[in-house]
Parts: structure tokens; C-alpha cells; sequence
């Protein structure tokens, strides 16, 4: 019986306190056949060095420019010939059955064009990761309002309470998403240069963006309990239960970041969210905007910048929506089942 081939696709800037980790955790890995790609974004560390003197068994491109982390992705994903793709980070360490449960998980069914992670959270002490039984994501969900959260973000795993079998979300986390090459390769838009992801991001809202659009073309996205990551997340740590613990979270996260999330996620929404759901949850979307928006008057009047560029960006992000919605393959009323 044939092996499917899987690849590992890893991006890397600046990872030489992780890349080690990282690449031992896919060295020992028990699935037989997996191939290896790293695209290093212009590094100025020793994360090549490192590549170099103790992974050379792996593929490494270097780069010039920093092309950012989903742009680079697609970049390795020409040289990828396998039918599943890992999108890994550097600060994740795979679980030794990772591939294993995860190529099992995905040929349950055709349609599965994404599988999410059970990802827990670790942390680095002394150089040496900790694993921990909390929760770093277990896939997005989305609220009426259109916020958007990783589920059981900072929660601690509770595994008896967990349904064992796999279990269709949202949307794919960016963190380590496995794809079915198909459904990535189904994404891509004329308007976007027959791109795969955003080329307007850059970083951050990329993942959020395709997984969008992958569940918009039909393809189930699938969060399976036994496909075991860890994720060092080097911003937010838990989810807010208060305006006062959401200032204290944000001021942990940098402005640069807290300015292309909103930014990013507004044109997500603007390139594909359904006229008609919008309209239905206007109330709620209008209403944690205004609480944003007041926050920021106050506390971040630095994001009012971002306005203008979601203006600018405008003309692009509906040439965009457009094609989204001509190549729908689900309805306004399908989609509904997924807002909280």
C-alpha cells in the first residue's frame, strides 16, 4: 500500500531561539513519507546557520526580502508535490503523530479541504520548551458582532469532555493548518493576480482570509482532537472577560499588530461576508464597532490611520468580493450555521 506524501511548508524570520525545536519535532515524526520546505525571510540571525549545520536533509531557500509569512508560503507551495500541505510556523512543535493523525483524519472524506489542530500553548524557559495542558487555539469561531476568537484560547484542556471524533468549524487557525492542496489551489483569485493568498496583508489576517473563502467554495474545514500541536503565542495569552482585562490584553500586543488586525479583518469581512447576513446582524456589528471606536479615541487614536488605508484599499477588496461571491458554493443561510 502507497504512502501519501505530505508536506511541511515552514516559514522562518529571525527564528534561531526556535527553529530548533521546531525542526527536531518534524524530524520525529512517525509517517514514512513527508518532504521538507523552509523559505527563510531574510534573516539576520543565525536561523540559517542552523538549517544549514543541522537540518541540511531539508530544502532551504533564501531570500532577500522579507515576503511575509502567507505570501512565502505560497511561494514554497511551487515546489510542493504532495496532495496535503502542513503551513507551519517556527514557534510550533509537532506532536510525533502529527502527519500520522492528521492524513488519517483528512482521507475520512473528500471534502475536508482544511484540518485544524488540537494546539496547545508553550513556552520557552531557559531555552527548553514547557508544555502545558492550556489551550492556544482550537480553530476560529464568529460572532453575530463579527468578532472573530480562537476557541479555548488560555483554557485548560479538558479531555474527557472533548468529542474524540473530528468535528467541522469555522475556520483553520494559521498557527500549523493542514491543507488539502486542491482546496488551496481552488482559492485562487484573477483579481488578486491568480493568487492563492492576500497580497495586500502582508502579516496577520491572512489565514482568516482564506479559510473565509475556502469555507465560502465548499470545502469543510475540520478540527480533529488526536492532530497535537504547541504554539508559543508571542502576543495575547488568554481572551478577555472585561473592557479592563481587554485594555490590559491590547497593551501587551504591539501597535503595528493591533493596527493591521482591525484593518485586515475589516476587508476580510468587506471581501467575504454575505450582503445578507450583514444586514441581518448590523445591530451587533454596529454596536461593538461603536464600543471599538470609543476605545480608540481615547486610548489608540493612532488607529484612526487605518480608516484611510481600509479606504484606499477599498476599490481592490470589491473587485475581490465580486469574484468571491460569482464562485460561492454555499449560501447566505448555509454560512448563518457558523455565527454564534
Amino acid at each position: 500500500m502507497s504512502t501519501t506524501l505530505v508536506t511541511i511548508n515552514l516559514v522562518v524570520h529571525n527564528g534561531e531561539k526556535y527553529i530548533r525545536q521546531c525542526l527536531d519535532s518534524v524530524k520525529n515524526q512517525t509517517y514514512p513519507g513527508i518532504e521538507v520546505n523552509i523559505w527563510d525571510n531574510s534573516s539576520t540571525d543565525k536561523t540559517k546557520e542552523i538549517i544549514k549545520t543541522e537540518f541540511s536533509e531539508f530544502r532551504l531557500t533564501e531570500s532577500q526580502k522579507n515576503l511575509g509569512m502567507w505570501p512565502a508560503q505560497e511561494e514554497l507551495l511551487k515546489n510542493s508535490r504532495s496532495e496535503y500541505v502542513v503551513v507551519l510556523s517556527v514557534d510550533v512543535i509537532l506532536h510525533p503523530d502529527f502527519i500520522k493523525n492528521a492524513v488519517e483524519a483528512m482521507e475520512q472524506n473528500e471534502e475536508i479541504g482544511a484540518l485544524q489542530a488540537k494546539v496547545y500553548k508553550y513556552e520557552l524557559a531557559d531555552g527548553r520548551p514547557e508544555k502545558t495542558d492550556t489551550i492556544d487555539t482550537l480553530g476560529f469561531e464568529i460572532y453575530r458582532s463579527r468578532r472573530i476568537v480562537n476557541v479555548g484560547h488560555g483554557e485548560m484542556d479538558r479531555p474527557a469532555a472533548i468529542n474524540r471524533q473530528p468535528i467541522e468549524i469555522f475556520a483553520v487557525e494559521g498557527a500549523v493548518p493542514v491543507f488539502r492542496r486542491q482546496a488551496l489551489e481552488d482559492c485562487r483569485l484573477k483579481s488578486q493576480n491568480n493568487r492563492i493568498v492576500e497580497p495586500d496583508f502582508f502579516w496577520y489576517g491572512d489565514d482568516l482570509d482564506l479559510a473565509w473563502r475556502m469555507r465560502i467554495f465548499g470545502w469543510k474545514q475540520v478540527y480533529a482532537p488526536n492532530v497535537i500541536a504547541w504554539h508559543d503565542r508571542k502576543t495575547t495569552k488568554a481572551l478577555a472577560d472585561s473592557r479592563w482585562e481587554f485594555v490590559k490584553i491590547r497593551k501587551t500586543v504591539p501597535m503595528f499588530k493591533r493596527r493591521l488586525d482591525w484593518r485586515n479583518t475589516t476587508l476580510t469581512i468587506i471581501k467575504n461576508d454575505f450582503t445578507s447576513n450583514i444586514l441581518r446582524d448590523l445591530p451587533h456589528i454596529l454596536w461593538r464597532q461603536l464600543q471599538l471606536w470609543a476605545y480608540f479615541l481615547f486610548f489608540e487614536p493612532a488607529m484612526f490611520i487605518e480608516v484611510f488605508n481600509v479606504a484606499k484599499m477599498l476599490p481592490k477588496m470589491l473587485k475581490r468580493r465580486s469574484e468571491i461571491m460569482k464562485k460561492a458554493k454555499i449560501s447566505a443561510k448555509d454560512f448563518r450555521q457558523w455565527i454564534h
